[in-house]
């Protein structure tokens, strides 16, 4: 495997998860699988392909994109209306970064 627990641990602090023995083994699998598919993609062969500048460039009149029209914004209040806690034209929120 190319990804060690320690590194899996780290990781997982880093995302503040407490996670059980069992699930660090299942993620650590599951992240070096990710990691081998990245290696695969590196190692493809593009140097005969020319970059895309926009990935629907063919699709012109077939494109599923909306049509981008200006809308004026929704504004403190309308966006505070439903807020549970709102305060000085933000939202309250609990701190959630605690260590």
């Amino acid at each position: 495997m190319k990804i060690t627990e320690k590194e899996v641990r780290y990781v997982a602090g880093l995302a503040n998860l407490t996670l059980t023995d069992a699930e660090i083994v299942r993620l650590r699998g599951d992240l070096d699988g990710i990691l081998e598919h990245f290696d695969r993609l590196n190692r493809a062969d593009t140097s005969g392909l020319e970059p895309m500048a926009q990935v629907l460039f063919a699709a012109e009149d077939t494109a599923t994109l909306r049509a981008d029209v200006p809308v004026p914004p929704l504004g403190n209040e309308a966006a505070l209306a439903n807020a549970p806690q709102p305060g000085a034209g933000y939202f309250k929120v609990p701190k959630v970064i605690e260590r």
